[in-house]
Order: C-alpha cells, then structure tokens, then sequence
C-alpha cells in the first residue's frame, strides 16, 4: 500500500499588516482502517494558538487564534500516512439492495435521513429527468451500474472548467451549462443520487496520480489542489466512493479529509483579518503529493 506525504500550503498576502480574526482549518483527516496517519504538523506564520475539537460529522477541525498582526498570513499542513484503498470488485451490496429501488433500515433512517433529502430546487426536474436516465439505461436496474453509469457520464460528457472562485455552483447550473468543478460535479451527483433514493454525502480531500508518481503520464484530473467527490451509502458495503471528475467508483486515488452533507460544510481554511478593504492582495494555494 503506497506511504504518502501530503503538503497544503495557504498564503494570504496584504499590502498592510491586518489584524486577523479566528480561522478555522479543515486540513487534517481521520486515521480509519483505509488511510492510516504516521506523522501530522501545523505551521502557522505569524504564530498562532490552536485548539483541536470534532464538528458535527467527526472532521477534525483545528482553530487558531493570532495576537499579532502581519502582511501575511502563511499555513502549512503536512501528514504522512498509509493508504488503503477500497477496489470497484470490493465493493459487496447486500442482496435486497442490489437493484433499484430499496428501502434502507429502518435502523438507519434517522441517521442517514437529511444525506437522503434534495437540498437543491430542481423546479423542472431537469435533474430528475437526468437522474431516470441511467436508470433507464442499465439493465435489471443494478444499483452499482446506475452509480457507476452516472459517474462516468459525467466524466464523459462535461467539461471541466476549474475555477478560482469560493464556492459551489447549483447541480441544475451544471447540468445545463454542462461544466464546472469537482465540487460542482459532486453536487450534482449527490442531487442526482438523492433524487433516486440514494443517501449521499460530500467529500473534500485530495487526488494523487498513482501513474504519474510511478513515472507514467498524467492520468487524472483535479490534482495540485483540493479535491471533491461524494459518497453514497450501500447497505453492506457502507459509504462507497465515487469520484465524478475522474469517473472513478473507489477511492483509489483518493485521500478523504471532510465528509459533510453539503459543500458549502467541507471549506479547508476560512476566516477573517480586519483592514483596509483593498489591503488584500492575493492568495497562493499549493498542494504537492509525494510517494
């Protein structure tokens, strides 16, 4: 199983020293039985007090504090950590649930209840209609094979178009513009899934290119940054992933930080300075990804 070292950096950059407000970093993941931690640190210029607590979902959530000003604000997460990644053939679905439709647990429900609610307005059901489509196209109505459908299609027939720009645009958007991000690629299947039953939650983390690490070709797409995709809860084979960018269905190349309901949760790095309004300057954002 590959050992990587996975750098974030983040500088912020201003023409004046700030003052800078709480900031709040989702960069660090949960050791689990797929991705083991070996080594963590956090840098921070200037120096800064943090404190470490557990959000809502389970994400390890540090927050820092600064008592001096600067002209730059400057973090760095680093983790060294074991990958053990989950193969498409490992993925085993309880027999009820291996076509569609299905009920979940009753057990369950309350757990899972709002993953499986639309939380986006679809009002011409573009996105239903969309949706129907691969169950429609795949035969006996196999609930691997309508994910799987959906995921490479997407990969398939949109455009991906990175953007600079905080945020997610809305899954209808996507679906009519047929571009976007990995983060608004993972709404829309997250909306799509739901809209046939299907409980889904959103991922930020980041992608490694196990081909270009091992001197091969560039494979994927999304890499030198955060990464995006989604998970959807298949009775006996748990939260399974599915990676729309890349029409990947496992997590072979991906290293899971943040699982949260919606993106708008899943944010690396927010917070605050107080100064002139066009004291900001810029921001450098860099992921680097060794083996």
């Amino acid at each position: 199983m590959p050992v990587l070292t996975v750098t974030h950096t983040t500088t912020y950059r201003y023409a004046n020293p700030v003052t800078f407000g709480e900031h709040r970093m989702m960069m660090r993941p949960r050791d689990s039985h797929d991705l083991r931690l070996l080594e963590t640190s956090l840098i921070l210029r200037p120096c800064g007090t943090i404190r470490w607590i557990h959000d809502v979902f389970g994400n390890s959530i540090a927050i820092a504090k600064f008592a001096e000003p600067a002209n730059e604000l400057h973090v760095e997460s680093m983790f060294r950590a074991e990958h053990f990644p989950l193969a498409e053939s490992a993925v085993e679905i309880e027999e009820y649930a291996r076509h569609r439709p299905f009920s979940y647990d009753a057990s369950e429900m309350p757990d899972i209840g709002r993953t499986v609610e639309r939380h986006y307005p679809d009002p011409e059901h573009q996105v239903d209609a969309w949706a129907r489509r691969f169950v429609e196209e795949t035969p006996d109505h196999a609930t691997l094979g309508i994910l799987s459908g959906m995921t490479k299609a997407i990969q398939a027939e949109f455009t991906y178009n990175p953007r600079d720009e905080m945020g997610t645009q809305d899954p209808v958007t996507t679906l009519t513009t047929g571009t976007g991000t990995c983060r608004d690629y993972a709404l829309l299947m997250m909306e799509a899934a739901r809209s046939l039953g299907f409980a889904a939650r959103f991922v930020s983390g980041y992608l490694y290119d196990d081909s270009k690490i091992s001197g091969g070709e560039e494979t994927v797409i999304g890499g030198g940054v955060t990464h995006a995709w989604v998970l959807i809860y298949l009775p006996g084979a748990g939260w399974v992933p599915f990676d729309p960018t890349n029409g990947l269905v496992s997590d072979r190349n991906l290293i899971r930080v943040a699982v949260t309901r919606d993106p708008s949760q899943a944010v690396p790095l927010k917070g605050s300075f107080t100064g002139k309004p066009d004291d900001f300057l810029g921001m450098d954002v860099a992921v680097e990804i060794r083996a």
